[in-house]
């Protein structure tokens, strides 16, 4: 349980330790500090909804439904019983990133987001967009978890009945 405790408040801090830092150097001269012309920038937006800017519920439905969210894999993950370093890690990179935007939902009624992939940007069937929209760490520890658990699902959760019941890696 340390793992899952100490990814989930490594992530907490850090995502708001770096938060604080696009506040106080992005927010308010509208410039963006180019790390990789024409690739990276720290950028900085605020954002309402979920994944990728959408708003498809008001803000007091998402800030309830997003806790109702981050309470579950809590709660799935402390009394589970699997014990195992993948399924911890996964658990606490997903809850860490979920607190980390909640924290700003609960404060600000918005996500502070400020990395930036500039991937594609212009024209698109005469609609102008940008192919991968601005981030932040709790954003990167959720994505992050979730492909851990996509990879690596016969590891995290292994099929008792295929192994004959031996669940060792």
């Amino acid at each position: 349980m340390r793992w899952f405790f100490f990814l989930l408040l490594s992530v907490i801090g850090l995502d708001r330790f770096t938060k604080q830092l696009a506040i106080i150097f992005l927010r308010d001269t509208g410039e963006s500090i180019i790390i990789i012309p024409g690739l990276f920038s720290l950028t900085y937006a605020e954002n309402r909804g979920i994944a990728f800017g959408m708003e498809f519920l008001p803000p007091a439905v998402l800030l309830i439904l997003t806790t109702i969210i981050v309470s579950g894999v809590i709660i799935y993950a402390l009394y589970q019983g699997n014990r195992q370093p993948l399924f911890l890690g996964s658990f606490g990179l997903i809850a860490g990133g979920g607190i980390g935007n909640l924290i700003d939902r609960f404060t600000t009624g918005r996500v502070v987001d400020f990395l930036y992939f500039d991937l594609y940007r212009g024209e698109l069937f005469g609609q102008w967009i940008a192919l991968w929209p601005i981030f932040n760490i709790a954003d990167s520890a959720i994505t992050i978890g979730a492909c851990m658990l996509i990879i690596f699902y016969g590891r995290i959760f292994p099929d008792s009945t295929a192994s004959g019941g031996n669940n060792v890696c």
